[in-house]
């Protein structure tokens, strides 16, 4: 990319952000924060105890649409919980990607579980159907009514897609090919506040979903995550054992199993209720502001990375896909000696030193996509949220 394209990139970020140093997602508290906040410390219900742990949990699960929403202190947890929930444990294997943040990763080797890599998709950059297909029809085999890989001969108990920047993996296509093996579907959609994939918002496909409220997702609890369900079993599953596992009495400390303190304190939770109020506003800036980029790189045969057409994408961290390594590694390299903050996607899972065992396909497209994507400046401008 030419220097005088690469300066205008700069200043017009300095000019949107109104600063001549600007973050990849900051966080903006313009609301009722401080006065929440207040109330929980009034209160002295600052533990998971509290109204406005119960009401950020009604408010997302309303707006995705779950019957059961369960927070938690963040999304690695939330993908913890539900990974047992599902019955992942010692000795089985979780079919995931290797392109996609640590955590994911993280949370299927806390169950003493394997991961297993496949590829992604170009466009979407999450878990490919096709390479889900071939994996599962080439190397497993159904024993006494387990998946079972024919390599290591231990049961697969779970698929993990996770949609890569809240851009809508083929959702639907891998809970088919799951179906069709009687495996179930986790969606790590830690990323995908407000993404849907044909009207049905992300999270929902599978057993189970996660969401994030870290302080660089849409919305914010400081650290916080959700797990999203329909099934009444499993809700009942995560409560329990996102509390300690304590069986209810009055005064008595008792537990029937080993169990987490994960629960979000109220007070985070009065934080998120505070950023809920502004979600729709937010989601509507930030399409903006990826339109707008959208149109800027385009004159330079560079995409934004949108997914399917059909989908709709919360612009969480808006991706470009340059040419070649040397490219991304000029812009990257360019722009943040500048103050702009920029970031390419993360190393691949199987190059990392804890899974370079792991079992995986060829993932090419990963590693293309890992050489050529950069993620710009994708907060929203504190100067237009309305006052």
């Amino acid at each position: 990319m030419e220097k005088h394209l690469l300066d205008s990139f700069i200043e017009i970020n300095q000019k949107i952000y109104g600063k001549p140093s600007v973050f990849l997602h900051e966080p903006v508290f313009f609301g009722n924060e401080k006065t929440y906040l207040n109330d929980v410390i009034d209160s002295t219900y600052v533990s998971y105890a509290g109204k406005y742990v119960d009401e950020f949990e009604q408010k997302i699960a309303t707006f995705t649409g779950a019957k059961y929403a369960i927070s938690t202190v963040n999304g690695t947890s939330a993908l913890h919980a539900a990974l047992l929930t599902i019955g992942v444990g010692q000795g089985d294997e979780v079919i995931t990607q290797s392109l996609t943040f640590v955590a994911t990763a993280n949370a299927i080797k806390y169950c003493g579980a394997e991961p297993i890599f496949l590829d992604v998709d170009e466009d979407t950059m999450g878990l490919s159907p096709k390479h889900l297909r071939s994996f599962l029809e080439k190397n497993t085999a159904k024993v006494n009514g387990k998946v079972i890989n024919k390599l290591t001969k231990n049961p697969i108990s779970c698929i993990m897609p996770m949609h890569t920047f809240g851009i809508p993996a083929r959702i639907e296509e891998i809970c088919s090919i799951a179906q069709d093996f009687a495996l179930p579907v986790l969606e790590d959609s830690a990323e995908a506040l407000g993404s849907k994939s044909k009207n049905k918002h992300l999270g929902r496909y599978g057993k189970l979903g996660v969401l994030s409220f870290n302080s660089n997702k849409i919305i914010t609890t400081g650290g916080g995550g959700m797990i999203i369900t329909d099934d009444e079993e499993s809700y009942l599953k995560l409560m329990h054992i996102t509390k300690t596992s304590k069986i209810s009495h009055k005064y008595e400390f008792l537990h029937d199993e080993i169990g987490y303190n994960y629960r979000l304190p109220n007070l985070n939770a009065c934080v998120g209720v505070a950023q809920f109020e502004r979600l729709d506003e937010i989601l509507a800036i930030k399409k903006d502001l990826a339109e707008f980029w959208s149109a800027f790189f385009l004159p330079m045969g560079v995409k934004l990375k949108n997914g399917a057409p059909d989908d709709l994408i919360n612009n969480w961290l808006i991706a470009i896909q340059l040419r070649s390594y040397e490219e991304r590694s000029h812009f990257l390299k360019y722009t943040n000696d500048a103050g702009i903050t920029t970031r390419p996607i993360w190393t691949l899972m199987s190059n990392l030193p804890m899974f370079k065992n792991a079992i995986s396909d060829d993932l090419l497209t990963s590693r293309h996509l890992a050489d050529t994507i950069v993620n710009i400046p994708s907060g929203v401008p504190p100067n237009r949220l309305s006052k």
